[in-house]
């Protein structure tokens, strides 16, 4: 089934309602809406948490035990000595295989195998939609449907530990925004009603994983539109969603509350600053249009194979795999390779490797999403503008590579998820407030600059939705 048809089905699926459930919707009060909003961000705690543990038990198993087993079962050389063993995040840089297996074929082995089981799961278990979708129904019915949640589950921790450049925040925000969608069917709540408590589960999933309570709640009110935030009746609910997920699931997980990125602090910002924020947005512009260039090149490609949901699945691994033969840098969805590699040691890699790396990341993202890959770009996508600033940055010395990075982080994400202030109040954790000028002048430049590309074909204006009668009535709609 294509994309467009499956869209279709899941949104007649959603908008069915029978007379009886019309007469008996109902408004919630503010404080009874606030009360649920808080009843979704302890659940997606929850939830988030549960997701997490079962991944990176997934990741240790496939990234460290089975390396081990390998090892002690063939018996052949003893480990390498001085391997620092920091996380599964960076084990791809020095893996430890028998030495008749060299890491970089295994990293294939493990790439195709995991494509492969993509694409059974696909077949089996049916897909489970993705962002475009997520978006679409978000504004029509106005809710997720809770029935794809299991598919997503298999399919996106399959894809993630498989190698895969797509995080879990795009996951955790369907299958937390389902349970929003859920909660307020439960409660036979108006189309309003369930279309805010939905974002306020989309809310709770980004706020867990950004590290940036406010900047994801922003995010999910945001990225519907295609022309900036357009839900802002939910800002405090979602909030509220956003800020609970993120405490259960850091509590629970052990994770630090601060931001996930420490980048060397500018402690003043000049006019001339500013001057460079705009430039790096411009930059950030045109890496996006290379981006979507080669994201719809990738995607013409796979419409080939489109009805071979396995094979497609299978090739796509191993093109994650050769990928990363070259660069293993390109694997995963690069939370922690940002501060890892780029950060701490990008300045010793060189420019050229640098953007080598940004653009393999970028082939990686689209070989991942059109093979049938389930997660989020957004953390992939962050990587990008990191290499690329700071390869920024060494060209031309002037420019700090603080302010390098993160611009380009923000001008990249800006531009294929349409979210200026959402990226900028997410970045600025990671800066500082003395960066938010700059942040924002070189994310409006970009968002500007890059209105007419599109890859989350589904964004578009709130007026589209009310003017088709959407959201307009107080109840739910009856399927004609």
């Amino acid at each position: 089934m294509s994309s467009k048809a499956q869209t279709e089905t899941t949104a007649t699926e959603n908008t069915e309602a029978s007379p009886s459930s019309l007469s008996e919707s109902r408004e919630l009060t503010y404080q009874q809406t606030l009360l649920a909003s808080a009843a979704i961000g302890v659940a997606g705690g929850l939830i988030a948490t549960l997701y997490y543990y079962v991944l990176e038990a997934f990741m240790h198993f496939v990234w460290y035990a089975l390396p081990e087993l390998i090892e002690h079962h063939f018996s052949r050389a003893s480990l390498p000595h001085g391997i620092a063993h920091s996380g599964i995040y960076t084990i791809f840089l020095e893996p430890f295989f028998p030495s008749g297996i060299p890491s970089s074929i295994y990293i294939v082995i493990v790439a195709t195998i995991g494509g492969l089981l993509v694409g059974l799961a696909l077949r089996f278990l049916g897909p489970p939609g993705e962002i475009t979708s997520v978006v679409d129904n978000i504004h029509e019915p106005g809710k997720i449907n809770p029935r794809q949640s299991p598919s997503m589950i298999v399919t996106s921790l399959l894809s993630i530990t498989a190698g895969g450049s797509l995080g879990p925040e795009a996951p955790l925000v369907q299958i937390i925004g389902s349970f929003g969608s859920w909660l307020a069917n439960q409660l036979r709540l108006t189309i309003a009603t369930v279309r805010l408590l939905t974002l306020c589960g989309m809310s709770a999933a980004l706020g867990a994983f950004f590290g940036a309570p406010l900047g994801g709640a922003i995010f999910a009110l945001e990225i519907p539109h295609r022309r900036g935030l357009e839900f802002y009746e939910a800002i405090a609910p979602a909030v509220i969603s956003a800020t609970l997920c993120f405490s259960l699931f850091r509590m629970s997980t052990g994770m630090s509350a601060a931001g996930i990125y420490h980048f060397p602090q500018i402690e003043s910002i000049s006019v001339m600053n500013l001057f460079e924020g705009a430039l790096l947005g411009v930059l950030g512009a045109l890496v996006a249009a290379l981006f979507v260039l080669l994201f719809r090149t990738v995607g013409y490609l796979s419409e080939y194979l489109a009805d071979y949901k396995i094979l497609l699945a299978t090739l796509g691994g191993l093109s994650i795999g050769v990928i990363a033969f070259v660069f293993p840098q390109t694997l995963f969805f690069s939370e922690m390779e940002i501060q890892s590699i780029i950060v701490e040691t990008g300045s010793n890699l060189g420019i050229k490797l640098l953007l080598m790396i940004a653009l393999a990341k970028m082939l990686a993202i689209a070989c991942t999403v059109h093979s049938g890959f389930r997660g989020g770009f957004i953390f992939p996508l962050f990587f990008v503008g990191a290499s690329v600033g700071l390869a920024i940055s060494l060209a031309v010395p002037q420019i700090h590579p603080t302010m390098g990075m993160l611009c380009m982080m923000a001008a990249l994400n800006v531009a294929i998820t349409k979210t200026p202030v959402s990226t900028t109040v997410i970045l600025t954790a990671a800066s500082g407030a003395a960066m938010v000028p700059v942040l924002v002048i070189a994310s409006f430049v970009s968002f500007v600059l890059t209105s007419p590309l599109s890859v989350i074909k589904s964004q578009r204006s709130r007026t589209e939705q009310e003017s088709s009668g959407v959201s307009c009535p107080k109840l739910l709609p009856v399927k004609a």
